[in-house]
């Protein structure tokens, strides 16, 4: 039997996180949050403005008043530079600038983080990178129809609604300024997992989040998050994961500060297992097709695959010189979700190697996937 022990933190981490408070009490003496602070090394061509309009959609037209108004761009030494915030949410090199900055999600066997199952890396900007992680969530879990209303209802294994709040509030309150490991997902058979970086900000404890109070470490992100309608109100996410949890009837969600991090866990209403010889997780409903995972790197390698391409030609079309990115988040999720196919399938190494769309490749682009 396994002995029950607790790991402390070591001196390193504790030195570290004092390290860490004492910079962020100083920004909050001063008045300005890391993500409100100036990159003058950076200039307004660094922040992808159509990206961060294509998110913004009728919203709101995003101007240079508008990107002032909203931090993106900030004055300094009589020119305007993209503020932390704004790289981080819509930076045209988020990862350079912030090696942290994105999301890493596990299906693990069992309940132990030992073997994994699947895994997604997902680099894009912020507010996209919640549908992301749903859809992750989502190709893991099952749903069924509650028929017992005029309109058919879908009912999904996992609870949604907590996991989108769970996300959210990591991507809004993560510290940004640290530097060690992402922002993490973990899907286990009987619980998931949200960590982020982080300890509560000083004067906040976990029993007064529970009922509601909050304190804003990245005003930058929190306001656009609030523009776009992810965030509802100030202050009332954390509220609502646990009365939703208390209204589904399940175990109370946990939240710990695990020596610089901080996690949220929800338990699942019952056992999602999945056998070692399949794809395909042991529950009493069926796996959704529709949700199977096609992110926004692999949708612009699919429209730029036309014909036949060699894995450069496909580098270059994606605008990437990093093979390893390009593989990475772009050809080893297309392969794996069958949506490309290698023309020498027998010899995946051969120097004359080329890469074609697949029928499933095809009904992503027309829309039917």
């Amino acid at each position: 039997m396994t002995p029950n022990f607790k790991l402390h933190p070591s001196k390193f981490e504790l030195l570290k996180a004092d390290r860490e408070l004492i910079a962020e009490l100083r920004r909050s003496v001063e008045g300005i949050a890391f993500d409100q602070l100036p990159m003058p090394e950076l200039s307004a061509h660094d922040l992808d403005i159509d990206a961060a309009q294509a998110a913004f959609g009728t919203i709101r037209e995003l101007d240079e008043q508008a990107l002032l108004t909203l931090k993106l761009l900030t004055p300094y030494q009589k020119k305007l530079v993209p503020t932390k915030g704004g790289i981080l949410l819509f930076g045209r090199q988020r990862t350079q600038h912030f090696s942290d900055a994105w999301i890493q999600c596990g299906r693990f066997f069992g309940t132990e983080k030992i073997d994994i199952f699947d895994h997604i890396d997902i680099d894009m900007p912020l507010p996209q990178a919640v549908d992301e992680v749903m859809l992750f969530l989502k190709k893991h879990a099952y749903r069924s129809a509650d028929l017992s209303e005029v309109r058919r209802k879908d009912v999904w294994s996992i609870p949604l609604g907590i996991l989108r709040e769970m996300i959210i509030n990591a991507l809004v309150h993560s510290d940004y300024s640290q530097r060690g490991a992402p922002i993490r997902v973990v899907f286990l058979d009987d619980r998931i997992e949200v960590e982020s970086m982080g300890i509560l900000l000083p004067g906040l404890t976990i029993e007064e989040m529970k009922q509601g109070a909050s304190r804003i470490r990245n005003p930058v992100i929190a306001r656009v998050f609030k523009e776009l309608g992810l965030i509802e109100q100030w202050g009332t996410g954390v509220r609502r994961i646990f009365a939703e949890a208390q209204e589904l009837g399940l175990p109370e969600p946990k939240i710990e500060e695990i020596a610089l991090r901080l996690r949220f866990t929800v338990y699942l209403a019952e056992l999602h297992r999945i056998q070692a010889d399949t794809t395909k997780p042991l529950t009493t409903g069926q796996a959704d097709p529709a949700t199977q995972q096609v992110t926004q790197q692999v949708r612009k390698l699919l429209a730029i695959c036309v014909g036949e391409a060699s894995r450069t030609e496909l580098m270059k079309a994606v605008g990437l010189k990093d093979r390893v990115t390009f593989t990475r988040n772009y050809l080893e999720p297309a392969l794996a979700g069958a949506f490309i196919e290698m023309t020498q399938p027998d010899s995946p190494t051969s120097p004359t190697q080329k890469y074609r769309l697949t029928p499933m490749g095809k009904s992503v682009l027309e829309g039917d996937v």
